[in-house]
């Protein structure tokens, strides 16, 4: 009987690795950097995975075999760290990082595996636990920051910001200690790459300028394959502006939506303009753009309204780490790259408007138009109205009888707008639909974030999140589930905040 089930258990085990083995072979570019960007390093065991959240999409797109998608077991072994992809080398990055403006010169990867590459995507582990960078942290993730960014990240693709994605949440069967003991898990992000302004500030602050150059032609090989043709000063002014356009591009859609980042450190600043980090963010509620969640955050540093003024902050950030290269007279360094810098809050300002008048059904917004939309917004904030119910109600009210579906607080408002929309000469039905593109039904609201998150810890079971996360995927849709997820909250999270997780 005994011989019996060993050979059962080794059969067993013999068809996971084969279902492991067949999965999908990854590469690992950042490997020709060299040892000075990176620690070589395996994920910790957990003790018992067991697969919680899975992003069957995403897995699909990543091209990850249909043997994998009908085993758990397999899957919570591959993605809790346990075993590895064919061809993985897995690796914590080195990076620097200003946190709330104070420089700290080495942070890195400190509860982070990237697995390796597929399909020009970064898979990295969080949460898999210890590395050189831990800097004494217990290198693991709790389940409710783990599940969070799963469904902040499914919400933001879904909503057309650029972000990374969650792939997998696996439960780790141990608990980790915060304020108290909770459960661990292990999140798999996908990202077009893991390179931040930190990683930059990483090689600046040791003044190892070879090795800031070698990272620079990385990452424009990896994400501004165009700029190859420039050579020397001009190759990097050219990286720069790229990187700056890509932010406005960013913080204009974070403006559209409602988002607050919460904790905009450079080493938590992507140079391929996506969203990274999901750790105290949240979404904004009635117009304010003093918002801020973040307990961290308590001089509002990272406010809504500051995200822009930040962002720009770290791109000169960025530009410092490039003056030696750009001239070796650092006066003129600073000449040549200063214009990109005026140029980053210009291009903000007008695609930030342009982005406000699209919600309001304009193609484009002229001085008059910008009056306009600060009209809207002053009588927003004012009347302390919800952001995104508001322009969602404007959005219905061309198809409707206007007074049924707009707040009084902005009829005077609401009949100046109107007349300018006479002057589009379109049909309403046709700026509606324009404007629907722009102003999502829903947003994933913090109080049913955290209702969900709650109820998933409390269960041990992902059940009330798949309704959730049902609705969040198609924000622009009305859907039978919607209209639950639709609502402010009662206190209009007055005394909400929102928590880092490590």
């Amino acid at each position: 009987m005994v011989l019996v089930l060993v050979s059962i258990f080794l059969i067993r085990a013999a068809e996971q690795w084969a279902v492991v083995h067949q999965a999908m072979l990854l590469s690992n570019s950042y490997l020709c950097l060299g040892e000075d960007f990176f620690q070589r390093i395996k994920p910790s065991p957990a003790i018992k995975p067991k697969l919680f959240l899975w992003n069957a999409t995403l897995a699909t797109e990543l091209g990850l075999t249909e043997a994998l998608f009908d085993d758990e077991v397999a899957r919570a072994q591959l993605f809790s760290g346990n075993e590895l992809f064919p061809n993985s080398t897995p690796i914590a990055l080195a990076y620097a990082g200003h946190q709330f403006g104070h420089f700290n010169p080495q942070l890195g990867d400190g509860r982070a595996h990237l697995l390796g590459e597929v399909k020009g995507c970064d898979l990295q582990l969080k949460g898999s636990g210890r590395t050189r960078f831990s800097r004494g942290g217990d290198g693991r993730c709790a389940l409710g920051p783990a599940i969070r960014e799963f469904i902040m990240s499914e919400a933001m693709h879904a909503l057309g910001v650029p972000s990374s994605r969650a792939l997998a949440v696996v439960t780790t069967g141990e608990q980790v200690i915060r304020d108290r003991p909770v459960p661990g898990a292990v999140v798999t992000r996908v990202a077009s790459s893991h390179l931040r302004v930190g990683s930059f500030e990483y090689f600046y602050a040791q003044n190892k300028l070879e090795q800031l150059n070698k990272l620079c032609d990385f990452a424009i090989e990896r994400h501004f394959p165009q700029l190859k043709v420039f050579e020397g000063p001009e190759r990097y002014l050219a990286f720069l502006d790229g990187v700056f356009k890509a932010q406005v591009n960013l913080i204009v859609e974070w403006m559209r939506v409602g988002f607050i980042h919460g904790v905009m450190n450079t080493d938590n600043c992507s140079i391929a303009g996506e969203t990274i980090d999901y750790g105290p963010c949240a979404m904004m509620n009635s117009y304010n753009p003093n918002t801020v969640y973040s307990s961290i955050d308590q001089n509002g540093r990272y406010s809504f309204g500051n995200q822009a003024g930040i962002a720009q902050w770290n791109m000169a950030r960025l530009a410092e780490c490039f003056l030696p290269l750009i001239d070796s007279d650092e006066k003129s360094a600073q000449q040549k790259a200063m214009p990109l810098l005026t140029e980053f809050a210009q291009h903000y300002h007008s695609q930030h408007t342009q982005m406000l008048a699209k919600k309001v059904g304009l193609r484009a917004a002229d001085g008059e138009d910008e009056k306009l939309l600060n009209v809207l917004l002053a009588s927003m904030r004012r009347h302390h109205l919800d952001y995104t119910q508001t322009f969602d109600q404007l959005s219905d009210s061309l198809l409707h009888e206007p007074h049924e579906r707009v707040d009084e607080h902005i009829e005077p408002w609401y009949s100046q707008w109107r007349q300018r929309l006479d002057a589009e000469q379109r049909p309403l039905s046709e700026i509606a639909e324009e404007m629907r593109k722009h102003n999502p039904r829903l947003i994933p609201r913090n109080h049913h974030v955290e209702a969900v998150l709650q109820e998933c810890i409390d269960s041990g079971s992902a059940q009330a999140a798949e309704p959730f996360l049902a609705v969040l995927r198609k924000p622009y849709e009305l859907m039978a589930n919607t209209p639950h997820y639709q609502d402010s909250p009662e206190d209009g999270d007055r005394y909400y905040q929102t928590f880092c997780g490590t």
